[in-house]
């Protein structure tokens, strides 16, 4: 007979604790994939007025980080991953509310834009930028992965869903994600990264796509047709010419992350979740 495993007790108030520091982190430096990938694109860019836009850009980062300044105005909605362990037991309290709790005080002591509305149609504001949106997920083993990005809505209202027929093939996939690219043109604040989910269901697409923001710039996908998808489409995105700030250049997309599922055998749907130049996202392991 198996040996039954101890759980791991975790207090929800660790959770409350990082996931205040992990908001005022994410709103102030940005990751350091990030970095790599801006002052890479100061080198890269043809264009003079983009090279100037892209520097100017890292003035604005240096800036803000000496002097605990926001890195954008928008301080976003905060997007939250939780992977948990399956052998961890939570305990002081109820897990949700002690996610919106390190929302909350991130945002409130960190003194952030509070960005939050209690009603989409009423429009009146929460004040401390709850509720987050909080996605979980069962994983083996003890620990908790946490995974705060930030979203800001220039970039957010820019992304679309497609839902293709299967015989659009993988050249439907890369019209829908040119097509969303051209669409949010300077309104996403470029230099951008797009985020791509295909397959499974009308959300399961678009969770896949937001989640592909919080990949590492610069990696792949092991799938090797997804990965050079994933360089096509970057490609292909920095020759439309959007460049940075909208006004022209080489540099319209610093990444293109690409996440797969399994589907239905009557659909292909495509999402495309754009997100602007800071590309907030910290990750944690407790």
């Amino acid at each position: 007979m198996q040996e039954e495993k101890p759980m791991r007790t975790v207090n929800v108030e660790e959770i409350s604790k990082n996931i205040k520091e992990m908001c005022i982190e994410a709103n102030h430096f940005l990751s350091k994939d990030m970095d790599i990938a801006m002052k890479n694109a100061v080198s890269t860019e043809k264009s003079p007025l983009g090279k100037k836009i892209l520097s100017q850009l890292q003035d604005n980062l240096k800036i803000a980080g000496e002097d605990m300044i926001p890195i954008c105005q928008d301080t976003g909605m905060a997007v939250v991953f939780l992977e948990i362990g399956q052998d961890v037991h939570f305990e002081g309290g109820d897990l949700e509310d002690a996610v919106n709790e390190g929302i909350r005080r991130g945002y409130v002591d960190g003194y952030l834009r509070k960005s939050v509305v209690k009603d989409p149609i009423l429009r009146e504001n929460t004040k401390d930028n709850t509720p987050g949106i909080i996605h979980y997920k069962i994983v083996p083993g003890d620990q908790v992965k946490i995974k705060v990005a930030p979203k800001g809505f220039g970039s957010e209202n820019m992304s679309r869903v497609f839902m293709l027929k299967p015989a659009d093939g993988i050249e439907g996939v890369k019209e829908a994600v040119l097509t969303a690219v051209k669409d949010a043109g300077p309104n996403a604040c470029p230099p951008m990264v797009v985020g791509v989910g295909i397959g499974g269901t009308f959300e399961k697409c678009a969770l896949m796509a937001k989640e592909a923001l919080t990949r590492e710039v610069g990696s792949h996908s092991d799938i090797p047709y997804v990965k050079e998808l994933e360089e096509e489409l970057l490609e292909r995105i920095n020759k439309i010419g959007i460049g940075p700030g909208g006004l022209g250049g080489s540099t319209t997309a610093l990444a293109v992350n690409v996440n797969t599922y399994p589907t239905h055998i009557a659909g292909l749907p495509v999402a495309v979740n754009i997100c602007c130049h800071v590309n907030r996202h910290v990750i944690r392991t407790i």
